[in-house]
């Protein structure tokens, strides 16, 4: 009996690409789900009974679904999922954004005590802002003390623009090529950036989902991998007729990003300097443990 199609999440930016070629030449011919709310909203879709949401596999942000599976785990349920491929090896370029009219923030400096606009709770877009905070030591351990953000649950990209322009938001976060397009057209102000310290994307599946299609699906992605780095010309005409990115940027980034080359199985160490990371950061809580709950399929 042949096993259902997998329903694969995946974030509509330029990180998508060699997904697009696995599809379009390798034979990837599973179920592609666009996710614009991001990792956040992905981890729900892997946790979630109701069928028109479900998602078999997500591809998505380091920093989010450690975060996930930590406090799940802290909270003291079963997560449903784990982490079973690594996507890119480089870390993330978020960059910190606030509207282009906005004379009260200049700087990092400025932020602290501000509002940061997140997509959801859990996101990448809100466990960086801890990562910031404690980069800058505004974090501390006691109670009593005020948090260094307000945090606004938002919504997608386009939510968190405007919010930001109309103050129902501060700052927000997100990544530097995806952004950079509204600071040349006078929509946002470039504030600063944070670099992640991890490899930045991983690749999720619930525990239900059948481990034969998973190897192949894999197997897929890293030839769409292999396929990006040899057209690189393909690689920009895909993303500058598919997104909102000019050819400089999207060359700009192909310079900085570094895939896979071979996508199946997570690196434990990789999961647990970066669940130890969010701790530091006060994102998770020590009961969050690490890699011997969190990681599905093991890199060898």
């Amino acid at each position: 009996m042949t096993s259902p199609k997998l329903r694969i999440g995946y974030v509509p930016e330029h990180f998508s690409t060699p997904i697009a070629f696995a599809a379009k030449y390798f034979g990837l011919d599973d179920e592609l789900i666009s996710e614009p709310l991001g990792t956040g909203a992905l981890s729900s879709r892997l946790k979630t009974t109701v069928p028109e949401n479900k998602l078999d596999v997500a591809i998505g942000l380091t920093e989010g679904f450690v975060a996930d599976l930590g406090k799940t785990k802290a909270a003291g349920y079963e997560s449903g999922y784990g982490l079973v491929g690594t996507y890119v090896e480089s870390p993330l370029c978020w960059a910190i954004s606030t509207g282009a009219e906005r004379d009260d923030i200049k700087s990092v400096e400025d932020l602290k005590g501000k509002k940061v606009g997140v997509s959801r709770i859990g996101s990448g877009s809100y466990v960086m802002s801890y990562v910031l905070a404690d980069q800058h030591g505004w974090l501390s351990s006691s109670a009593e003390e005020q948090a260094p953000f307000g945090v606004e649950v938002i919504g997608d990209f386009a939510a968190l623009r405007t919010a930001v322009r109309e103050n129902k938001a501060d700052f927000f976060m997100w990544e530097h090529f995806t952004t950079k397009h509204y600071w040349d057209n006078g929509e946002l102000k470039r504030i600063g950036e944070i670099y992640t310290p991890w490899p930045s994307w991983v690749i999720t599946a619930r525990d239900t989902a059948d481990k034969q299609q998973l190897k192949e699906m894999a197997d897929k992605i890293s030839k769409g991998v292999q396929y990006y780095l040899e057209h690189p010309e393909e690689a920009v005409e895909h993303i500058t007729s598919t997104m909102k990115y000019s050819k400089e940027d999207a060359e700009a980034w192909m310079e900085t990003v570094r895939f896979a080359d071979n996508v199946h199985g997570v690196d434990p160490g990789m999961v647990d300097n970066t669940a130890d990371l969010l701790r530091k950061a006060g994102v998770l809580k020590e009961a969050a443990g690490g890699s011997e709950h969190m990681v599905a399929v093991k890199r060898t």
